[in-house]
């Protein structure tokens, strides 16, 4: 069965997406830590990151640290945080986290987006790509 990320990279599931190239998609957690919690994953369907060969698991630290520049650029923060979890989704990602303090990092507290400000910061980290 197809993880929900395959279901967004097949277009299956609706998702903001910031980035993509033909191996990694980069689009907003729907329910982030904090505004601008972005997910980096790579297209292939894999469970656990340190299964990704060394080519793909480069690349997609690669792409993660391309978006995590610009997500830095657009929303205004101390640094951007990296987690790599993997217990919610069985395929392989880095949530890329704006942090103003630790707290943002625990995934217990969330903020809540309308679909229109999803969008509009959406379209702002893109720009700054």
């Amino acid at each position: 069965m197809s993880s929900i990320f395959t279901k967004i990279i097949n277009g299956e599931i609706p998702c903001y997406k910031i980035a993509e190239d033909e191996n990694y998609l980069a689009f907003l957690d729907v329910n982030p830590n904090a505004i601008g919690h972005t997910l980096c994953i790579p297209k292939q369907e894999i469970n656990k990151i340190f299964d990704l060969d060394e080519s793909a698991y480069m690349g997609l630290m690669q792409f993660s640290r391309k978006i995590a520049i610009a997500l830095e650029k657009a929303v205004p923060c101390k640094r951007i945080g990296m987690a790599v979890i993997g217990l919610e989704v069985p395929h392989a990602h880095v949530h890329l986290i704006p942090l103003n303090e630790m707290d943002e990092m625990r995934f217990q507290n969330k903020v809540t987006l309308t679909k229109e400000a999803f969008e509009a910061l959406a379209v702002s980290i893109q720009g700054c790509l």
